[in-house]
């Protein structure tokens, strides 16, 4: 019973991990403004370029890639530690066999956290750099394959929606054509899907010829 509640609290900090609200702070601290109310009303990387510069939007970049990975690498060593306590571990055979499992819970729970935010009213960004994070620590083959497709998508077309989107589909094809555990499989599949979902708005825009381009400000005030 305490390996499954032990399990549990961990997958709950992997989420408030995720639900730390780098870009609303970093809008606050510096602007004393609220992102949600400005640009796209998202508080991920892309509209704090656009509302506070390139400095802070490079800040809030690589700490929201480092939320991503910091989550599967602190609850997978978890994991693996709480197998060994012979006094709580599971005496099933092959038991280890679950820490995939629990990898796969954790990068769900950070991508969540990070576009549902509890400090936030369950708003947030579009968990695109976080699910890049998640990647690069899961399976840094998949993570570096995304990240090629999102920076030439990025250099091409200049609309960091679509090489999200891109990255993203990427990110599916290769983890399906790559020798990966399963659970790693049902979640860069589900988390994939997840960040496109996130981006419908950008989809409607980007069918409309609305959708703006890397240094154009949105048409409209919220996404």
């Amino acid at each position: 019973m305490l390996f499954w509640v032990a399990s549990l609290a961990a997958l709950g900090a992997a989420y408030l991990l995720g639900a730390t609200p780098t870009g609303y702070l970093a809008g606050r601290l510096l602007k004393g403004i609220d992102l949600r109310q400005v640009g796209s009303g998202s508080t991920g990387a892309t509209n704090v370029l656009r509302t506070l510069g390139a400095g802070p939007a490079a800040a809030v970049l690589v700490i929201d890639l480092a939320k991503g990975a910091a989550a599967i690498v602190l609850v997978r060593a978890f994991e693996a530690w709480l197998y060994t306590l012979p006094a709580i571990a599971p005496a099933a055979p092959g038991a280890q066999t679950l820490v995939p499992w629990a990898v796969c819970l954790a990068g769900l729970a950070v991508v969540l956290g990070h576009s549902r935010s509890i400090w936030l009213g369950l708003a947030g960004g579009k968990s695109a750099a976080t699910g890049l994070g998640v990647l690069f620590a899961m399976s840094w083959p998949v993570g570096l394959g995304a990240a090629a497709a999102v920076g030439v998508v990025l250099a091409a077309f200049r609309i960091v929606s679509l090489s999200s989107m891109l990255g993203a589909l990427t990110a599916i094809a290769l983890i399906c054509a790559l020798d990966e555990p399963l659970p790693y499989r049902l979640l860069v599949i589900a988390g994939g899907l997840y960040v496109v979902l996130l981006h419908r708005a950008n989809i409607r825009r980007l069918l409309a010829g609305t959708e703006p381009r890397l240094g154009q400000a949105p048409a409209g005030s919220q996404s």
